[in-house]
């Protein structure tokens, strides 16, 4: 019961996390609809700030990628999925097309304009390639009627949406440009918000595979 009470506590926990750090980032993405090209982080990509195709892909994931948190946030609890099954087919869509039709290829090419050199770039490329494969997967396991294995395929899909939150916690709680190369940090720190998240995702698959 003890367990049970600390997984709730985690649950409600990371719920109000995603919430506050949505909100943020509504408020970070509020900077650009001046359409600035000398603001926020584009501030520190100046170099690809006239390429016409950054630029457009750039705006099309700093203006959905929010609606993509929230969207997933709904899916995990399952009061709600019994009590709105066809609420949560249209969010699932949402969330879905969000990932695949927009943010995927966006990210992909922003990937390769990524900050933090050659480490960077592959883990923002291999990030971009987990999200489509879990995403794909929960789809067709779903069309299938496997259940779990959906659920399990959007956790994980989930895991990867979320990495931009442990890549800001991680650069905003550790990075000090005294004693840290700023592109190796940046690099590093993008492999290591996949780990944490993609470790978290197992976590939580496990204990709902044991229970």
């Amino acid at each position: 019961m003890i367990k049970s009470f600390g997984i709730k506590i985690m649950k409600i926990m990371a719920v109000f996390s995603v919430i506050i750090f949505s909100i943020l980032m509504l408020k970070t993405i509020s900077q650009y609809t001046s359409l600035d090209k000398n603001v926020g982080f584009l501030a520190f990509k100046q170099q690809v700030i006239d390429n016409p195709y950054w630029m457009t892909f750039f705006y099309i994931h700093i203006f959905s990628i929010t609606l993509c948190l929230l969207a997933g946030l709904t899916q995990f609890s399952e009061r709600f999925l019994n009590e709105n099954k066809k609420l949560h087919r249209i969010i699932g869509k949402i969330y879905v097309y969000n990932i695949l039709l927009i943010n995927v290829p966006a990210c992909f090419v922003l990937g390769f304009f990524s900050n933090g050199g050659l480490i960077g770039i592959t883990g923002f490329l291999i990030q971009d390639v987990l999200w489509a494969f879990f995403t794909v997967k929960a789809i067709l396991f779903i069309k299938k009627g496997n259940v779990t294995s959906h659920k399990n395929y959007m956790i994980l899909s989930y895991a990867i949406t979320t990495t931009a939150i442990t890549f800001r916690i991680i650069k905003n709680g550790f990075y000090n440009e005294k004693y840290y190369d700023y592109e190796l940090f940046y690099g590093f720190n993008v492999w290591l918000a996949l780990a944490i998240n993609l470790l978290i995702a197992y976590l939580i698959i496990r204990r709902t595979t044991l229970h």
